[in-house]
């Protein structure tokens, strides 16, 4: 996918910094503004809720593994009950994971 971004004059100091933080992080600065808004929108959310986000299971799936979850005493994880339902694959539970890990940590 290509998006084209327009900015303005006064905008180029923002240009700047990305591509500072780019170079610093060894990045191309498509990935380091892709970081910045996946932590913008995925701050503070849950494993559930990144993974409704990211497309692999609807919400009320989510729901029903989080009763589950109560009802068991939290005993398992989230993520497991997804997988062991078939929901999700473990690579989705693994990759929203790894988001929640880099915006959590950021």
């Amino acid at each position: 996918m290509q998006v084209t971004l327009y900015c303005s004059d006064e905008d180029k100091y923002l240009l700047d910094l990305v591509d500072k933080l780019a170079q610093q992080q060894r990045k191309s600065r498509s990935a380091v503004i892709m970081s910045i808004l996946e932590e913008y929108f995925e701050r503070d959310k849950r494993l559930g809720e990144i993974l409704v986000d990211l497309g692999v299971v609807d919400r009320s799936r989510v729901q029903q593994a989080l009763q589950e979850q109560e009802a068991e005493g939290r005993r398992r994880l989230i993520g497991e009950i997804l997988v062991e339902k078939g929901w999700v694959r473990p690579q989705d539970v693994e990759r929203a994971l790894l988001i929640q890990s880099r915006v959590r940590r950021a």
